[in-house]
C-alpha cells in the first residue's frame, strides 16, 4: 500500500474516478493538504464522502495578505475534526513572492504555533527561501519542539540536514523522476528511510511518464518507484516503508 502524503483534491469533478483510480493503483491513504482555512469545509465534505482521506488545516505562504491578522487559535478552531490530522499547508516562497517577506513570516509564525499547541505535523511549503525557512524552524524549535515535514522537497542540502536534525520528515515529490533534477535525487540519496514519505502534489508536477498532464494521487506509485531505485530498495520496500512512516508521524 501506498500513501500520498499531499495532494489538492478540491473543486475537482473527477473525484470519485480519482479516488477509484487510486485505490487501484494500491494507494490507500491521501492526505488531500489545505492551502487557507477558509476552504476547510470543502476539504472535510471530500473526508465525509472518503474514509481513507484527511487533510490539514492552515494558511499557504501566497495568502498570507489575505490571512495578516491570522492568529493560531484560529487554526486551531478546525483541528477538533479527527480528520484534519496536520497543519498546513504553510511556509515561505520567495519564487512567486505573492506577499510580502515579513507578512510571510508572521502568519508561518502562527501556524507553528498552532502544531506546537496542537501536536500535529506541520506541512512546510519552501521555495527559494532556505536561510530564512531553517533560521526560523530552528528558532521555533529550540523554543518548543514539534513536528514537521518538508513537503515536496527540492531545496538545499542545508535544509534537509537542518530538517533531519530536529526530527522532521522529507517528503518526494515528482521532481525526482524529472532529468533535471539529479541534484535532488542525490539528496535523497542521503535522507534515512526512516524519515522519508512520497506525495504527488497533484494536480501539479507529474511524475514522468504522466509529466505534462494533470497529475492524480494514482501517480505517486511513480515517484515511489523512482525512490526505490534511488535508495536500492524494492518497490514494494519503499511503499511499505514510507506508509509506516506516514501514519507514525499522523498518528494514524
Amino acid at each position: 500500500m501506498l500513501a500520498d502524503s499531499h495532494c489538492h483534491l478540491e473543486n475537482n469533478e473527477k473525484l470519485p474516478e480519482i479516488i477509484q483510480k487510486a485505490a487501484d493503483n494500491g494507494v490507500g491513504i491521501i492526505l488531500d493538504a489545505g492551502s487557507n482555512i477558509d476552504h476547510i469545509n470543502e476539504h472535510l465534505d471530500i473526508t465525509k464522502k472518503y474514509e481513507n482521506v484527511y487533510t490539514a488545516a492552515g494558511v499557504h505562504p501566497h495568502n498570507a495578505k489575505e490571512f495578516a491578522q491570522v492568529t493560531a487559535e484560529d487554526i486551531l478552531n478546525y483541528t477538533k475534526n479527527p480528520k484534519v490530522i496536520a497543519i498546513g499547508e504553510a511556509g515561505l516562497d520567495y519564487f512567486y513572492d505573492f506577499a510580502p517577506k515579513d507578512l510571510q513570516k508572521k502568519v508561518l509564525e502562527q501556524n507553528i504555533k498552532a502544531a506546537q499547541i496542537s501536536g500535529l505535523p506541520l506541512i512546510i511549503h519552501n521555495r527559494d527561501s532556505d536561510d530564512d525557512m531553517i533560521e526560523m524552524l530552528q528558532k521555533m524549535y529550540e523554543r518548543h519542539k514539534f513536528k514537521a515535514i518538508i513537503h515536496c522537497y527540492s531545496s538545499s542540502w542545508r535544509l534537509a540536514e537542518a530538517a533531519l536534525d530536529m526530527g522532521f520528515y522529507i517528503s518526494a515529490s515528482g521532481i525526482i523522476t524529472f532529468n533535471s533534477a539529479a541534484e535532488i535525487r542525490e539528496n535523497f540519496a542521503k535522507i534515512p528511510l526512516d524519515r522519508l514519505l512520497v506525495e504527488t502534489d497533484s494536480p501539479y508536477l507529474a511524475p514522468v511518464p504522466k509529466r505534462g498532464q494533470e497529475n492524480e494521487p494514482a501517480n505517486v506509485k511513480f515517484t515511489a518507484q523512482k525512490l526505490a531505485e534511488i535508495k536500492n530498495v524494492s518497490f514494494d520496500e519503499i511503499a511499505k516503508i514510507t506508509t509506516e512512516n506516514f501514519k507514525r508521524l499522523f498518528e494514524l
